[in-house]
């Protein structure tokens, strides 16, 4: 019975472990239809809030002054 176990769980680890490394093909693949993000449209809210929290640990230059307007 061990021998049948151990066979099940490394049968079980292989396809696991595949699944994993083809994911980012997939998605490659199934994303080449159209751009993730769409350009022409405006960023979501989680995605302009964590924007200028990406730099805030570099202490060489310091925070920038200027204000930009949004596109």
């Amino acid at each position: 019975m061990s021998r049948k176990r151990n066979v099940i769980v490394a049968t079980g680890l292989v396809v696991f472990a595949s699944a994993g490394l083809a994911f980012p093909f997939y998605m490659a693949s199934k994303s080449s239809k159209g751009p993730v993000i769409d350009s022409s449209k405006p960023l979501p809210p989680q995605a302009t809030f964590r924007g200028p929290y990406i730099n805030t640990g570099s202490r060489d230059i310091g925070p920038d002054s200027n204000i930009y307007p949004k596109k």
